[in-house]
């Protein structure tokens, strides 16, 4: 908040990591199971994993390795495309991405949390964060309206005179145990809006990646998820394009639905 006006955002998606394959042990395991000449055109190690875990689970890397069977799809996008079609979602969880939602707000957290399956968080503290300059991202229905809009301005520069004014009566910048300041800043945030900009981390497998961008995409989903999840799905088909393949996508109130129409895995 700068001189009464809301310091606006834009909630953003950092991808930091996902699983790579070590494909010197990769190709141990192939001279093992006697495929060592087996190739994949997989787009990432991402995928590539996924389908080494398939093809292992009936030694499908080529025909002959396993009696029963005597013709095996060739190529990362076909295997994937079957995957899906079938629904043999649990191969899709050895692959894993991690990623930072930065300038969310709490209310897209507490919305995140709920996904916990197949999923890893780890979130800004408040306990330790001091809030001195409360960033929002507001949604449509107060961005079109100019009263509403003061509305909120307004009770943003008061949430945030009120944070300063805390830390000047506690003297809070002053000499004190770190343990005391964090129990300062602990009893601060009871009067921070649900609405303010964080940060969380957030991991997910496949299966839970595929599941929570259908999920967080739907037209009844919140706004701001529907974003941040449509924003995801937009970075993710074009890093993993066959593991992301088989979406029929939708505008909706100007954000994208991702949906599927194959079973679901």
């Amino acid at each position: 908040m700068k001189g009464g006006v809301v310091r606006k955002v834009k909630p953003k998606i950092f991808l930091i990591g996902e699983t790579k394959i070590d494909d010197v042990v990769l190709q141990d395991y192939l001279h093992h199971v006697g495929a060592p000449k087996w190739k994949t055109d997989a787009p990432s190690d991402s995928e590539k994993v996924i389908e080494v875990m398939g093809r292992m689970c009936y030694r499908s890397f080529a025909p002959g390795l396993n009696p029963n069977v005597t013709k095996v799809r060739e190529g990362n996008a076909a295997y994937l495309q079957h995957i899906l079609e079938v629904g043999h979602g649990s191969v899709l969880e050895h692959a894993n991405f991690n990623f930072i939602f930065a300038d969310v707000s709490r209310v897209f957290t507490h919305e995140l949390v709920r996904h916990r399956a197949g999923t890893a968080m780890s979130q800004e503290s408040l306990r330790f964060v001091r809030l001195d300059d409360l960033g929002f991202w507001l949604p449509t229905v107060v961005r079109e309206d100019a009263e509403v809009m003061e509305i909120f301005v307004r009770t943003v520069a008061e949430l945030e005179a009120l944070q300063k004014l805390l830390a000047k009566k506690y003297d809070i910048d002053g000499k004190m145990p770190f343990s005391k300041k964090k129990q300062i800043t602990s009893a601060m945030r009871r009067i921070a809006p649900s609405g303010l900009a964080t940060s969380i981390g957030w991991s997910a497998n496949g299966r839970a990646l595929r599941h929570v961008i259908e999920m967080r995409t739907d037209p009844g989903a919140e706004e701001e998820i529907r974003l941040v999840f449509g924003k995801v799905a937009e970075m993710m088909v074009k890093k993993c394009p066959n593991l992301m393949s088989g979406y029929d996508i939708e505008m909706v109130d100007g954000l994208p639905w991702y949906k599927t129409s194959h079973k679901k895995v």
